[in-house]
């Protein structure tokens, strides 16, 4: 077994490496940092959940000079949420090393980062629009730059960056050392790599150790009215500790957070549309486990790597088998199991088949539960939470209040009254969520039925309508 001191770590970062927990690189990780660390260019073709961060970022931390207070390394993200990780983890390795990043991207005051950059980071983690930004206002000089990281590069591109990140590579020194990750390797981002780079290493993270070995993965065939009812009793069953909701449109993001809270459910929702101060409450909230479910757009939670999450719902199944494999990592990282459950109506069966092919996984079906199952559960729940208090001891001081109790009534009434004290109330308020337009397979009888949106251009406001936000997720980022 590889662990992190057979590579070439210095003790500072490897004492950084020990306070966060790590003792095993990732693949990508064992493989990228020797060249890394050499000076070589790398291509690094893997998903978010593999450890990029670390694999780019503890060579950049060897390599920088403390004493230095110029920006010597550039880290290009497509999100302020994935930004903000990448910086945080990049600070948490150099501590010891007294290398510090910082983020910056839209959305937050100009000023702001402005004064922080005259604090003189030695690597700025930046979002493209942003970074173009400072580049025109001469706040960020890139005149001793060394090491330049593209991640993400493929989301970059399906964002419409690709032109912002021609800009920013131009205006880099050209004797500098480039890093690139991306899941894909379309061919626009082949031709960055190409002609940008020097005699790159590549190295390829294969899909099977990428993020699914961990996740038991199951699906609800549930008509669309159910799903919200479905949703909760099956929370109320298993109690996840720690729990993420995908669905397809803010405005549904919303729905199932307030229905959520109105049946008692400790949950908050992010998306495109909140400030950049709301995400992030939200966010450390849910690391904090002062919230236990949180609802989300395939955009807001891009770059999310929250350790702990238990259970990943597909309230709505996603579009692609991509976004599929990207949602469900959320969970069962670190050696933990996860559980992945799909909501599918019966018109997106073969959307939900298709998926499984093209991720080599099988998703095993399971029955919705019931309103009777849930209380049944929920009456479950309480009864484990009885056995491990007995388990754990130390009832001494409740023994006597337990002896009279039982001198006047049977131990039955006296445990049937504990569980239902116990048990959470259950709240059905009805709850009214907008319906969403099933997804089917191109080229399914369903689909057939069905004008092609890209060519009917006359009717695209009716169908952005009746969509939500869907279709246009990429200008809400």
């Amino acid at each position: 077994m590889l662990l992190f001191n057979d590579l070439p770590i210095s003790d500072d970062v490897l004492k950084a490496l020990q306070a966060m927990g790590f003792e095993e690189p990732t693949p990508i990780q064992a493989e990228t940092i020797p060249p890394a660390s050499e000076g070589k260019d790398v291509i690094g073709q893997a998903q978010t959940g593999t450890g990029k961060t670390a694999a780019f970022g503890i060579p950049m931390i060897e390599s920088f000079d403390k004493k230095t207070r110029n920006v010597q390394g550039l880290v290009v993200a497509p999100t302020r949420e994935l930004a903000i990780q990448v910086a945080e983890e990049i600070n948490r390795l150099g501590k010891f090393k007294g290398i510090r990043a910082l983020a910056v991207y839209g959305g937050q005051q100009m000023d702001r980062q402005i004064r922080a950059l005259k604090d003189r980071p030695q690597i700025v983690v930046a979002t493209p629009g942003r970074l173009l930004d400072h580049l025109r206002r001469r706040t960020i000089r890139l005149n001793e730059l060394k090491i330049a990281v593209l991640d993400e590069a493929d989301e970059m591109l399906n964002m419409g960056f690709i032109d912002d990140i021609k800009a920013i590579l131009h205006a880099m020194p050209e004797e500098r050392q480039t890093l690139l990750f991306s899941a894909t390797m379309p061919k626009e981002i082949r031709e960055i790599a190409t002609t940008l780079m020097k005699e790159p290493v590549e190295i390829k993270v294969k899909a099977k150790e990428m993020t699914v070995k961990n996740i038991d993965q199951y699906f609800m065939e549930v008509p669309e009215r159910h799903k919200f009812d479905t949703l909760t009793n099956h929370f109320d069953i298993h109690a996840p500790q720690l729990a993420i909701v995908f669905t397809r449109t803010k405005k549904r993001v919303d729905e199932i957070t307030d229905g959520l809270q109105i049946r008692g459910f400790r949950a908050e929702g992010i998306h495109g549309d909140l400030t950049q101060g709301k995400r992030t409450s939200v966010l450390n909230k849910f690391k904090q486990e002062r919230i236990e479910i949180l609802v989300a757009t395939d955009v807001a939670a891009r770059g999310l790597d929250i350790s702990g999450v238990t259970h990943v719902y597909n309230f709505d199944i996603p579009q692609d088998p991509e976004s599929y494999v990207h949602r469900i990592g959320r969970t069962g990282r670190a050696g933990r199991k996860g559980e992945a459950i799909s909501f599918v109506t019966p018109r997106e069966i073969p959307h939900l088949r298709l998926i499984e092919r093209v991720t080599k996984s099988k998703m095993k079906r399971l029955v919705p539960p019931t309103n009777e199952d849930a209380a049944q559960g929920m009456q479950q729940v309480t009864a484990e939470r009885i056995v491990k208090a007995i388990d754990e001891k130390g009832l001494q001081s409740f023994n006597e209040t337990a002896t009279e109790l039982l001198e006047e009534h049977d131990s039955v009434s006296i445990v049937s009254a504990a569980l239902k004290l116990l048990t959470k109330e259950r709240k059905d308020i009805p709850v009214q969520i907008s319906s969403a337009q099933p997804i089917s397979v191109k080229g399914s009888p369903q689909g057939r039925k069905r004008p092609n949106r890209r060519v009917r251009n006359k009717n695209r406001s009716v169908n952005h309508r009746r969509q939500g936000n869907f279709r246009r997720r990429k200008k809400s980022r």
